[in-house]
């Protein structure tokens, strides 16, 4: 068994598909009608085969409720790996990314926090 997709709660399917892969550089791997919303995911240009991020809409109301209080806490809603993250970090300010929290060192790791303008916190992790 492995993961093939996950998910990520938006406000906007357009609005995110634009910041996922104008300003993060992910590829759009599926944007399929589904309803009144779409089945759209995308994934590492680096592994386009791999897992795939599912931008999917906040629209019950129980998911948008999840996202207001994690993100109201300053939790984040998922986490993507980079080799990095000064380069990583410096590349998203240049693409106008608002950081939560800079590049910290915590033991092993070092992480920062940006809002994804659709309502989530994504941490970045260097290992």
């Amino acid at each position: 068994m492995k993961i093939i997709v996950t998910s990520i709660f938006v406000q906007d399917q357009d609005k995110a598909l634009e910041f996922y892969t104008e300003k993060l550089g992910f590829v759009k791997k599926h944007d399929v009608p589904v309803g009144k919303f779409r089945w759209i995911t995308v994934v590492s240009p680096d592994e386009q085969d791999g897992t795939e991020l599912l931008l999917e809409p906040n629209d019950h109301p129980a998911a948008k409720e999840y996202q207001k209080k994690i993100s109201a806490d300053g939790i984040p809603a998922t986490m993507f790996g980079v080799a990095d993250i000064n380069k990583e970090y410096k590349r998203l300010l240049e693409n106008d990314v608002k950081f939560t929290m800079e590049p910290t060192k915590m033991g092993e790791l070092t992480i920062a926090v940006f809002d994804d303008t659709c309502g989530n916190l994504i941490q970045i992790i260097q290992k």
